[in-house]
């Protein structure tokens, strides 16, 4: 089986839209000695990114604000010009600087941005936004008749019915929902083969969160989209997405199913992640308390510890290594390759605690992963 293929329960899922080893620094304005000086320094948001997204798949990307998960979607957008790395579309490199060539790209990679209010032209109807999306792709038919029928398509495929309620509506007319559905609706206007999702209930009550996931799934499912969700909570990746990505001061530091790293995370991080979201059952037996407050309470013990590093001057080694309670002094000078966990199909870690050549590990008699390729 190739690598753009992979075995599903439903028979393969090809690879629609993937970056291999993609890397994005940002230069720091620089002040007025440092020009004398010449020294430069820069931002280093993403660090050596892999992933793939894959037909009828949704991948979440998980992570605390400033992890740079959105700077990976406008760079899979190739709204900005990458350092390093490779994206490539069904499986053709790709790099485009505008023009006709980012038109076909952006035809088959619709990004949804986090802040629906923000993302709506607050002058135009929901009409000139839908026809809009719809003319320049190519998906408005050939007369006003076809046009009007592809608008009421779109409006109704994402639950806005009927439609001729929406379709002279301005966003402040909208509710916060309604404004998403129509973000939504523009980005299928183009007929994408993949959707980048940033954060795209993060904006809304908590009411109407669900709704907004069950549309996307739905969508995943009948039009067979690959989506990448961003997200910083972790309970909603394992509810919607099929696979999941943990990443940390630009590095992804543990991926696979989304229910085998939910329920059996590996990296410290992730276990950090999990511990720290909001769960009723808490505290509701004596004996579960001190368990899943001890991960927390080795973090907080010094506060200086619990500050994310900084990306313009990263750690060397493993990132997550001055705020980890079981960082090692390998840790702190190499960076981790992916490890196998082997309780899962595709369950890897970035971390030194699965090294098959860990001593300590050895001498604890623990299991260890095998590297991966």
């Amino acid at each position: 089986m190739s690598e753009s293929t992979i075995a599903s329960a439903s028979g393969t899922t090809a690879v629609v839209l993937e970056a291999e080893a993609l890397t994005k620094h940002f230069p720091v304005r620089r002040a007025a000695r440092e020009v004398v000086k010449g020294t430069a320094r820069t931002v280093h948001a993403v660090e050596q990114v892999t992933l793939r997204l894959r037909r009828g798949r949704v991948t979440a990307l998980v992570g605390e604000s400033g992890s740079g998960k959105s700077t990976v979607a406008r760079l899979l957008a190739q709204l900005y010009p990458r350092t390093s790395g490779e994206i490539r579309l069904h499986g053709e490199p790709v790099t485009v600087r505008g023009g006709r060539k980012f038109r076909a790209y952006s035809k088959k990679v619709q990004l949804i941005f986090q802040d629906p209010f923000a993302s709506l032209n607050p002058v135009h109807t929901v009409r000139y936004h839908l026809g809009r999306a719809l003319k320049i792709h190519g998906n408005g038919g050939r007369n006003r008749a076809e046009l009007e029928t592809a608008l009421r398509e779109l409006l109704t495929r994402v639950s806005l019915t009927p439609p001729e309620r929406y379709l002279d509506k301005f966003p402040h007319e909208l509710s916060g929902g309604q404004r998403q559905r129509v973000a939504i609706a523009r980005a299928l206007g183009a007929d994408p083969d993949a959707l980048l999702a940033d954060e795209p209930v993060s904006m809304l009550d908590v009411s109407i969160r669900l709704g907004v996931l069950n549309l996307l799934r739905d969508l995943k499912e009948r039009l067979q989209l690959a989506i990448l969700y961003i997200t910083h909570d972790i309970a909603s990746a394992r509810y919607f997405a099929d696979e999941t990505l943990v990443m940390y001061a630009g590095r992804i530091v543990e991926g696979g199913d989304s229910e085998t790293l939910t329920q059996h995370p590996a990296h410290p991080y992730t276990r950090l992640l999990i511990d720290s979201a909001p769960d009723p059952d808490r505290g509701a037996h004596e004996n579960d308390l001190p368990e899943k407050v001890d991960s927390l309470a080795a973090l907080g013990k010094d506060n200086a510890r619990a500050e994310p590093p900084s990306l313009i001057d990263p750690p060397a080694g493993c990132r997550f290594h001055p705020r980890c309670p079981q960082a090692m002094a390998r840790c702190r000078t190499e960076v981790p390759p992916r490890f196998d966990i082997g309780d899962g199909a595709g369950h890897w870690a970035a971390c030194w605690l699965y090294a098959v050549d860990d001593p300590a590990r050895e001498s604890a008699g623990e299991p260890a992963g095998e590297p991966v390729s």
